[in-house]
């Protein structure tokens, strides 16, 4: 059973912490909640230490037509490779352009069912809704400050606030979420910490080996969450302070390994000083139904373009979109072009895709959870990879020299699989991957500066997750 906690409130899985002292640890399950209903649980799999994992494990589940089963990758709709008029497609309006996070911990007074105001929430129907409910909030708590993280979106309208009751992380810890509702009003979730589930896990590992030597992660994390986590670093990495790989800073992680029911997920990755437990940079993971899932910031910045624009470990983008010659220059036996004269006009036609110059041999990654609906040559395309994503969208690998050999069509696959590898067939005039993003069939420029999908952005019933997940996950706050 996935870990998701959506707008519906459906009850969430819990949090086991293996703190670094190995002295204590804390699971997350989820208290009642208004409006909230009720979901049956699968039994989950204990994991309270981390274990070996096998470096070859593969990342994706077969869901092909049965075993020794072959399909045959050219007789698929056709539609996945005819051209649309991109002024068909519509963006998604829902998507917040203008969200944004502010943690910290309000130091205590008389006046605790002031909180909102007093952290910019100006909204005098929240703050009345507010009172009326936590009133047992704190009389539960403990410590000298209330920890908070508050969203706001567009002119400064109030998202989601999460409070905690304490900066004291253990079985009596509790956290509170309000978010608006769809149909008036507010809603509010409780969630408790407490010792009823296993299926997360706290693991650290030096910063420099993520930076710089991601093999040694091998034997400590899924070979398939080693490119995510490599990515998310990378991204989230303080650039005012670019000495931290030269310190024992170390990456904290709250990871899911998975089963054969659910992916292996990274839920929170954070850059901390293991000695002074300073938080130089965090990135946290909301899980989706209808669309893939993504990572924001402890700021609330989305890292997801990145993450589908970046299908090669080393890449170098040799084209873009535009419009490019027609044809490539006549070559003789010796592979030496012929020189011919100029044309009194010259045809050109639409270049649609990223072109990314790479060595032959170089792997490629699925850039998002999906499924394999074409794996074959394709025409100009040459060896072709065709990934289905959730929300109408399909990504495209071409020119590859080789496939994944336990790859078929129907297969599932996970971000960060090795999928293929850099090539030159089809119409292609030296090594590189030509990769496109499609959606519901029309091209999608991942490079434009006006390009907002909402893939990439917090949508308005999302922000909850975000902020319950930075108080649950997170580090305590360092005060």
């Amino acid at each position: 059973m996935n870990r998701k906690v959506t707008t519906n409130y459906r009850l969430a899985k819990g949090l086991s912490l293996l703190l670094a002292s190995g002295l204590l640890s804390l699971s997350l399950g989820l208290g009642s909640a208004q409006a909230q209903t009720s979901q049956a649980k699968k039994p989950t799999q204990n994991r309270a230490k981390v274990y070996v994992q096998n470096s070859k494990q593969v990342g994706f589940k077969d869901k092909s037509a049965g075993i020794g089963s072959k399909i045959n990758s050219m007789s698929l709709n056709p539609s996945l490779f005819q051209k649309k008029d991109p002024s068909e497609l519509m963006l998604d309006s829902d998507a917040n352009l203008d969200y944004r996070v502010m943690q910290g911990c309000l130091r205590r007074s008389f006046n605790e069912d002031n909180l909102p105001s007093s952290i910019g929430i100006d909204n005098r129907q929240f703050s009345e809704f507010f009172k009326s409910q936590t009133k047992g909030f704190f009389d539960k708590m403990r410590g000298d400050c209330i920890p908070y993280a508050v969203a706001f979106t567009t002119r400064n309208r109030f998202d989601s606030l999460s409070i905690m009751n304490g900066p004291i992380q253990d079985s009596k810890t509790e956290v509170w979420t309000f978010t608006p509702s769809a149909f008036g009003g507010f809603l509010v979730q409780q969630d408790l910490l407490r010792n009823e589930s296993k299926n997360l896990t706290e693991i650290r590992v030096p910063l420099k080996e993520v930076l710089y030597d991601p093999r040694k992660l091998g034997d400590k994390l899924p070979v398939e969450l080693v490119w995510e986590l490599n990515s998310i670093i990378k991204q989230i990495y303080p650039e005012e302070n670019n000495s931290l790989e030269n310190t024992n800073s170390v990456v904290r992680l709250i990871v899911d390994f998975g089963d054969r029911d659910r992916w292996a997920q990274i839920w929170a990755a954070e850059i901390i000083d293991p000695a002074n437990k300073e938080v130089f940079a965090g990135a946290f993971w909301v899980d989706r139904n209808d669309i893939p899932g993504a990572f924001f910031t402890a700021s609330g910045e989305s890292l997801e373009r990145s993450f589908w624009t970046n299908p090669l470990s080393y890449r170098r983008i040799s084209r873009g979109v535009g419009m490019v010659r027609a044809s490539a220059p006549k070559r003789s036996k010796n592979n030496v072009a012929v020189t011919q004269p100029a044309p009194t006009k010259q045809r050109y036609r639409a270049h649609m895709g990223i072109d990314y110059a790479a060595p032959i041999g170089t792997p490629i990654f699925s850039v998002a959870n999906g499924k394999v609906v074409h794996l074959g040559f394709s025409g100009a395309f040459g060896n072709l990879i065709v990934l289905e994503h959730p929300g109408g969208y399909h990504t495209y690998y071409a020119h590859l020299s080789s496939y994944n050999s336990e790859l078929e069509v129907g297969n599932e696959v996970r971000r960060g699989l090795e999928i293929g590898y850099v090539g030159s067939t089809g119409r292609s005039t030296g090594p590189h991957l030509h990769f496109e993003l499609r959606k519901d069939g029309i091209y999608v420029d991942p490079y434009g500066s006006r390009t907002q999908l909402d893939l990439w952005s917090m949508r308005n019933n999302e922000s909850g997750q975000l902020t319950r997940e930075i108080l649950l996950l997170g580090s305590p706050l360092n005060r």
